[in-house]
């Protein structure tokens, strides 16, 4: 009998929640995106790489900054084909060149676009259409995922349409521009820790797009932490938004801040281990009820354990011989 791979048993009729590496790396200069695809080379497929045009580009020289994101990530350095960028935003007049060099030039290994200051799920909305419609035009057959970003009053009051739309695949929470949108009444000190997870209007906010965002299978992704060379604080901040909120993915605005990140973001290594044989057991069951230590254990929790494997694999962690070979190969 063939055995039925836990994406064919586990996801009939629906899309599987995305799996994706737990950090993603901003670099805004050729230089940096560079130096970031070497690393990447070194530590493995671990994480992504955003091209940053929102920030990285000088103004005046969008269109040279977006067309050098093309000309690198069609080069032989883009190894792993694990970068993605972020565009301007809906106020910004260089938007749509950006989508047009982008999706023309690297729409078939664009790993995502992501969309910044968007204040209503409109704008994202016409965003996508957009990019829909030139990837049409380029003969783009796949969907090009997308990342929003909720960083306004007005996108957080929206988030649940905005979690919604197509193609998304990652809600990010913008710290920095949230806070900086209250006026005064949350301190700057809520930028970095405790104070941002702490602060009743932060934890609120960053609780919300969380929710929304698994709702709709969509992951939620946390902000930077500005202290770049401490890891410790890196990896309590990545622990924090893991363990307390939610949060399955950060961002990573420093080359030491990537390992503290999927450090403390990587699957337990005993849930990893009993995933391994449940999900065993229960392929050789035909995803049947089985037992395992006593406990009685059916496509609810092969379904969570078969998504910590997944989790387990994207962060580089070792896996059990028969089920890598099972479920990986």
């Amino acid at each position: 009998m063939a055995l039925t791979h836990p994406n064919e048993a586990l996801f009939t009729g629906e899309k599987p929640f995305p799996m994706i590496p737990v950090c993603e790396h901003f670099a805004g200069s050729e230089k940096l995106i560079t130096k970031a695809l070497g690393l990447q080379e070194t530590l493995g497929p671990i994480f992504n790489i955003t091209c940053d045009c929102e920030d990285g580009a000088a103004a005046g020289q969008e269109q040279e900054h977006a067309e050098m994101i093309v000309r690198i990530l069609n080069s032989e350095a883009n190894k792993f084909k694990m970068a993605g960028s972020r565009i301007h935003d809906y106020t910004h007049p260089h938007w749509k060149k950006d989508v047009d060099i982008l999706v023309a030039g690297a729409g078939n290994i664009l790993s995502y676009i992501t969309i910044p200051k968007s204040t209503n799920a409109e704008q994202p909305k016409e965003m996508i259409a957009y990019i829909q419609k030139v990837a049409k035009e380029n003969n783009i057959n796949r969907e090009i995922p997308i990342h929003v970003l909720i960083e306004t009053h007005g996108a957080l009051a929206d988030v649940q349409n905005i979690a919604k739309l197509p193609w998304l695949q990652v809600l990010d929470f913008g710290l920095m521009d949230f806070v900086s949108g209250h006026h005064g009444a949350i301190p700057a000190s809520a930028m970095r820790s405790p104070g941002q997870f702490d602060h009743k209007l932060l934890a609120r906010a960053k609780s919300e797009v969380v929710a929304a965002a698994i709702a709709n299978g969509v992951v939620p992704a946390h902000n930077v932490t500005l202290d770049l060379k401490n890891t410790e604080t890196t990896f309590s901040d990545a622990k924090r938004a893991r363990d307390e909120f939610g949060f399955m993915r950060m961002w990573s605005i420093y080359p030491t801040q990537i390992t503290a990140i999927v450090d403390a973001m990587k699957p337990n290594f005993n849930e990893i281990q009993d995933g391994a044989e449940i999900l065993i057991l229960a392929q050789d069951a035909d995803w049947g009820p089985i037992q395992f230590k006593g406990e009685l254990h059916d496509r609810a929790t092969y379904r969570y354990f078969w998504e910590i494997l997944q989790a387990a694999k994207q962060t580089g962690q070792d896996i059990p011989k028969e089920a890598d070979q099972r479920f990986f190969s």
